[in-house]
């Protein structure tokens, strides 16, 4: 077949398949969420047709789906931050550390910001320069930040009820219209993780870095400068969504904060398709991931199950998920 054969051939395509070649994964995505959203309905119709479910998703999600918006960024650039749960611990040291100086919650939420941002450019810095692998690095960063915060604390519990009357605490773990403010955070970090992975530049440099560094060095994008960014944007993000999760249970534990998000939030960036070898991956795929992976316990119990199939469940969904994106892309991408 020639080049000319070729060009007329992808010209007679169908419209249906021009659009699922252009949009396969997050076809894949969502087929599985409707798929396992309508098993969740029929299996437990009193939960799952009642509005309590629901809102407890938009309250509990947005910990991990936060630092997953970013998180698919830094894989899109062939690069993975295992650190995360850690940042969102040793944020909260700077927290509390400007929280008990100033005694505003404002000031502290940015202190724990401006510390995760560091730990973020520790990181990308460290791969950048020393060149050593994002993985190994990370998973040395994770105990590294996690053993700060409990020396900078000396393992102590910090209450953060005296919190409650900022105005910030409202817009940060009240609610609003009745809907958990968590939920907005979630939407407006996921609005500017789209924006920044599919209309500007640093998302441009992130696909084409991911797809293939050497070429991206000889086509002059900033290799090292946009993965530390990206390394930072997880940094921070982490730490807000530490802060968001100690707010709302009014207690900053040094010990285990961000540990149980730790696999929901790569569970949710690897379900909603990116890939795992960098170039490839959609925000989109990532907010459905997370709310696939967020209502997996609860539908278990809802449905009568015990909790042990938790991760059977976990597992089947994972590999389902992957299989039909696999299959689309064949399918659709040829």
């Amino acid at each position: 077949m020639t080049a000319a054969d070729t060009v007329e051939l992808t010209r007679r395509r169908p419209a249906a398949s021009v659009f699922l070649g252009s949009w396969a994964s997050q076809v894949g995505i969502t087929v599985a969420f409707l798929v396992l959203w309508a098993l969740f309905i029929v299996l437990a119709p009193m939960t799952f047709l009642g509005s309590a479910i629901y809102l407890s998703f938009a309250q509990t999600t947005p910990y991990f789906a936060i630092v997953a918006m970013p998180l698919t960024m830094v894989i899109v650039a062939g690069d993975i931050d295992l650190s995360f749960p850690s940042t969102m611990a040793l944020g909260m040291v700077g927290f509390v550390w400007v929280w008990q100086a100033t005694g505003s919650t404002e000031l502290a939420v940015a202190g724990a910001i401006v510390v995760g941002l560091l730990c973020g450019l520790f990181n990308g810095l460290v791969i950048t320069l020393i060149g050593l692998p994002a993985l190994v690095v990370t998973i040395g960063t994770q105990f590294l930040y996690r053993g700060l915060t409990l020396a900078l604390v000396n393992g102590k519990t910090t209450a953060l009820v005296q919190t409650n009357t900022s105005t910030i605490y409202n817009f940060m773990a009240g609610k609003i219209f009745g809907i958990p403010s968590e939920f907005y955070w979630l939407i407006i970090i996921t609005v500017a993780s789209w924006a920044l992975l599919n209309r500007h530049r640093l998302g441009q440099n992130a696909y084409v870095i991911g797809d293939n560094r050497q070429a991206a060095q000889l086509m002059g994008i900033p290799n090292r400068s946009t993965r530390i960014v990206l390394f930072m944007l997880v940094g921070g993000a982490a730490a807000f969504a530490g802060a968001l999760n100690s707010l709302r249970v009014v207690n900053f534990y040094p010990g285990n904060l961000g540990d149980g998000f730790f696999l929901p939030a790569l569970a949710a960036v690897f379900v909603g398709g990116t890939s795992v070898f960098g170039g490839r991956g959609s925000i989109y795929g990532t907010l459905i991931g997370a709310f696939m992976i967020g209502a997996i316990q609860a539908g278990i119990v809802a449905a009568g199950l015990s909790t042990y199939w938790t991760s059977v469940i976990y597992g089947a969904i994972i590999l389902g998920s992957i299989s039909i994106h696999a299959v689309l892309q064949r399918r659709f991408e040829r």
